[in-house]
C-alpha cells in the first residue's frame, strides 16, 4: 500500500508557533519536521501526522498465551505485528531493537487493514494483536485494522503500557476487544527513573478500561530484582488491583533478562515470580500467573471456588481442560471470568512467521 502518512486528531497549536501532541501525557512540543519521542508521530505541514500507517516490522501467528492473555480464547491463534517506536523510554526494554529504532527501513512489511483482517481469517486466527511495540502510538492504523477485523468477526488485542490521554483513550479502547496492560511497577519513582513516565496516568487507564469499556483486561508486571520486586510493593500493587479493578482481573508476573540499558541487573529468579504469585493470591487476586519461566503450576488456571484445575498449560501449550461449554468449572459450576470457546483450542505453541498480501 502507498499511503503511509495520515492526519491525526490529537494535537493543538501553541501560542509560540509550536504544536503540542495530545495523544499521551508526554505532550511533545514540535516544530516543523520534528518527531515526538515515539518517533512515528511527526509535525508536517503544521499538523501532527502518523508517518508509519500500514507499515510493520513483520507479521507472525502466535498462541494467544504469548501476549500474555490466559482468559481470552485460550489456545487460539493470534496474528501479531508491531511497528517502530514507543512513547516510553524503558531502560529494560526487551524489544529495544524495534521500539528504540530511529530507522524507518525496519518497517519492511506493509498491509492494509482489510489485508490484515483477511490474513487473520485465512490463518485460522481468532484475533489480531497490536504488540511488540505500543499500539497507542499508531492508533489510527490500529483502529482501522480493528474495524476491518470486526467485519470478519475477528477480535483485536492491544499489548500496551496504557500511557495515553483521556480523549484518545476512549477512541482507542472502544475498538479493542482485549488488552494486556504492562503495569511496570507501583511507584512513581520506578516509572520516572526507569521508564521516563509517571504511574498515575497508567492507573487511570486501567480503571477506565475495566469500568468504562467492554475490553477484557489482563495485567503484566516484569519483575526486576531490586527495582520493583519487594514484598511491600507487590502487596500494595495487588491490593490496589483487587480494590479498584476487582479480584477477577488476571495478573502475570514475568521474568526479566538483562537487556538494552539494564545489562548490569541479574535475571529474575523463578522463586521471585512464585513469591509474587503467592502475594497476589493472598491479597485476593483470583488468577495470578508466572511467565518467561517453565512453571506448569504458575501458568495454569484453577477454579477460585473449589481449586479444580481448569486450564493446564506448559509454556504456551494447552493440556487438560476443566471448563464446560459455558466457560464454567465442570466440577462446581463456578463461572471463570473471561472469554472462552466451547472447548480448548490448540494453535501452534510457537510463533509462525507469515507474509500478508
Amino acid at each position: 500500500m502507498s499511503q503511509t502518512i495520515v492526519a491525526t486528531r490529537y494535537w493543538h497549536q501553541l501560542d509560540d508557533g509550536q504544536v503540542q501532541c495530545d495523544l499521551c501525557p508526554r505532550h511533545c512540543h514540535l516544530q516543523e519536521g520534528q518527531r515526538g519521542l515515539c518517533y512515528v508521530r511527526q509535525r508536517l505541514d503544521g499538523q501532527v501526522k502518523l508517518v508509519s500507517y500500514g507499515r510493520s516490522t513483520g507479521f507472525c501467528v502466535d498462541p494467544i498465551e504469548k501476549k500474555p492473555l490466559n482468559h481470552f480464547y485460550p489456545g487460539s491463534g493470534v496474528l501479531s505485528f508491531g511497528t517502530a517506536g514507543c512513547n516510553l523510554a524503558c531502560k529494560f526494554c526487551q524489544n529495544w531493537d524495534t521500539t528504540k529504532s530511529r530507522e524507518m527501513d525496519i518497517l519492511a512489511d506493509a498491509a492494509s487493514p482489510e489485508q490484515l483482517a483477511r490474513a487473520a481469517r485465512d490463518a485460522g486466527c481468532r484475533s489480531v494483536a497490536f504488540t511488540y511495540n505500543d499500539p497507542i502510538i499508531f492508533m489510527e492504523y490500529a483502529v482501522d485494522v480493528a474495524a476491518a477485523c470486526r467485519e470478519l468477526d475477528i477480535r483485536t488485542v492491544a499489548v500496551t503500557a496504557g500511557y495515553i490521554d483521556p480523549e484518545p483513550r476512549a477512541d482507542f479502547f472502544s475498538a479493542i476487544d482485549a488488552a494486556n496492560v504492562d503495569l511496570k511497577a507501583f511507584t512513581d519513582r520506578f516509572y520516572y527513573k526507569i521508564c521516563g513516565a509517571h504511574l498515575n496516568p497508567v492507573l487511570e487507564t486501567l480503571e477506565y478500561i475495566h469500568h468504562e469499556t467492554d475490553t477484557w483486561l489482563e495485567l503484566t508486571t516484569l519483575l526486576i530484582p531490586g527495582e520493583n520486586d519487594s514484598d511491600a510493593e507487590l502487596e500494595q500493587m495487588t491490593r490496589w488491583v483487587v480494590e479498584r479493578l476487582g479480584p477477577d482481573v488476571p495478573m502475570h508476573f514475568t521474568a526479566f533478562h538483562p537487556d538494552w540499558k539494564m545489562r548490569d541487573h541479574q535475571r529474575t529468579p523463578a522463586a521471585t515470580l512464585g513469591r509474587a504469585r503467592r502475594i497476589a493470591l493472598d491479597t485476593g487476586v483470583r488468577h495470578a500467573y508466572t511467565g518467561n519461566v517453565r512453571d506448569p503450576e504458575g501458568g495454569s488456571t484453577y477454579c477460585h471456588q473449589c481449586g479444580e484445575l481448569l486450564i493446564e498449560r506448559d509454556w504456551h501449550r494447552i493440556g487438560g481442560w476443566g471448563l464446560d461449554t459455558k466457560g464454567c468449572c465442570a466440577n462446581c459450576g463456578t463461572r471463570l471470568a473471561g472469554h472462552f470457546g466451547a472447548a480448548a483450542e490448540h494453535a501452534a505453541s510457537t510463533p509462525v512467521r507469515i507474509r500478508v498480501s
